[in-house]
């Protein structure tokens, strides 16, 4: 456990790392299009503010793309009552508790450490679950916390953003600039790439951190819990139940328990999450030695 707090520390800085690199490599390629290396620096400094302070503030920028409403103890009830126990028994403060009104079942965890996260549930889930599987479910994300992989999700949803924005940049000033500069093929052809590329990178940034951590945290519920047929059970309902969400962002995809996004060829290919049914056979087959 303590092997797993260190590397998700190390891997936040290494993301910060590959977002300066993915930057810097950005505003490089244009400063040579347009042949004036202040867009080299510029491009650097407001990058590295906006990813800072989706970084800082990415917990109420998840609350507020996501839609979740804070609830307490007398609204959600067994929701409570299950982020609660797991806390207790996580050694963590119990960290603010959320619903969202969506019949997706899924939830998520953000924070950038156990004294400032939070837990989310859809209403979807709570309508499914019985109080073993909400109990694993909810311990399923304060493994997320205890972990602090809720750290490297929210530098990952800071790169992946920053990285968004700084294509969108791209785009405009190659479409909606009458310079003469802005209609060099050179120019075209490294903004287009810049376009296509950054967003692919952001998203193998998120694939190389996201899949390995599912299975740790589907472990470590397990071990919260000390019923592994309740996590098995709770992931078997997601993969029965499973929908998309109404609110969908690949930027928070990484997030959720479950893919939040619409099935598809691209989606799949590029999921954040292992299949559910690699899942509930690695608990299935690890049970006995958890």
């Amino acid at each position: 456990m303590y092997s797993s707090i260190s590397t998700n520390k190390r891997n936040t800085v290494l993301i910060f790392s590959l977002f300066i690199a993915i930057i810097g490599g950005i505003g490089l390629a244009f400063a040579w299009g347009y042949r004036d290396f202040s867009i080299f620096w510029t491009t650097l400094i407001i990058a590295a503010i906006y990813a800072f302070v989706e970084y800082t503030m990415s917990s109420k920028i998840a609350i507020k793309m996501s839609g979740a409403t804070e609830v307490t103890r007398s609204q959600a009830p067994e929701l409570y009552a299950a982020v609660e126990t797991v806390s207790i028994t996580a050694g963590i403060l119990m960290p603010k508790v959320y619903v969202i009104q969506d019949p997706a079942p899924n939830a998520f965890a953000a924070g950038t450490k156990p004294e400032n996260s939070l837990v989310c549930a859809t209403t979807g889930l709570l309508e499914i679950m019985d109080k073993a599987e909400l109990e694993a479910v909810m311990a399923h994300e304060i493994s997320h916390i205890k972990n602090y992989d809720i750290r490297v999700s929210m530098a990952a949803f800071a790169l992946t953003a920053a990285i968004g924005f700084m294509a969108d940049i791209a785009m405009r000033m190659i479409f909606w600039n009458d310079s003469r500069d802005s209609k060099n093929p050179i120019t075209l052809l490294i903004g287009l790439t810049v376009a296509v590329i950054a967003p692919i990178l952001a998203t193998i940034t998120q694939l190389a951190i996201s899949r390995q951590r599912e299975y740790l945290a589907d472990a470590s519920a397990v071990m919260l819990t000390r019923h592994p047929d309740g996590m098995i059970s709770a992931l078997a309902k997601l993969q029965q139940y499973s929908r998309p969400m109404q609110r969908q962002n690949s930027s928070m995809a990484s997030m959720y328990i479950n893919n939040p996004l619409k099935k598809g060829f691209m989606n799949k290919l590029f999921s954040t999450h292992p299949p559910l049914e690699d899942r509930i056979k690695r608990l299935q087959e690890n049970s006995a030695k958890l």
